[in-house]
């Protein structure tokens, strides 16, 4: 090889290992323990901040009650037979069913007023999407509600149903709002 040869080799060489000498002295004082305001921040962040549980609920015993201790109620888990009073108020039950007695009240919906030759009809829509019509005195539902009032926002039925606790029959009010759709 020639002198010049081996001159270029040489200083091409040289400078190749001063540059990564360069390179590697950089990154040697890149990779230091202190890091950056960043890192600093990051560890200090964590040191500031205390957790805010709450305390646990305080647990109650359990305090086990016997059912009816005094024998002032009824067993709910035994068949009840109606009683049948002779009182003032009992539905009618020999009469003809009318069809809007064959859905219970609160599958209706009162979804209008017609009024015609001083009469006026309430329209209600049953289950079936079918629209109805009902006027004073009809019986509605399955209590043996009977119409006593049509309004533009309501229609106020009287309802005989049978005391739970008594067995009488009693009077009840009920009403259908009207809804729109």
């Amino acid at each position: 090889m020639s002198d010049c040869l081996k001159y270029k080799l040489t200083s091409h060489l040289r400078l190749k290992l001063v540059l990564s000498c360069l390179l590697t002295a950089a990154l040697v004082a890149c990779s230091g323990d202190e890091g950056d305001d960043l890192d600093q921040y990051m560890r200090d962040a964590a040191k500031d901040v205390t957790p805010k549980i709450k305390p646990l609920p305080e647990v109650k015993p359990y305090l086990a009650l016997q059912y009816n201790a005094d024998g002032a109620l009824i067993d709910p888990f035994r068949a009840r037979k109606a009683i049948s009073k002779t009182g003032v108020l009992q539905p009618n039950l020999n009469r003809a069913k009318e069809p809007m007695e064959a859905y219970p009240l609160e599958s209706l919906k009162y979804v209008g007023l017609l009024s015609k030759s001083k009469l006026t009809y309430a329209l209600l829509k049953t289950p079936d999407n079918a629209v109805q019509q009902v006027k004073l005195g009809n019986y509605v539902g399955q209590n043996f509600g009977r119409v006593t009032e049509v309004t533009d926002s309501e229609v106020v039925l009287k309802e005989i149903v049978q005391d739970d606790l008594s067995g009488d029959w009693i009077e009840r009010i009920s009403t259908l709002a009207l809804q729109e759709e």
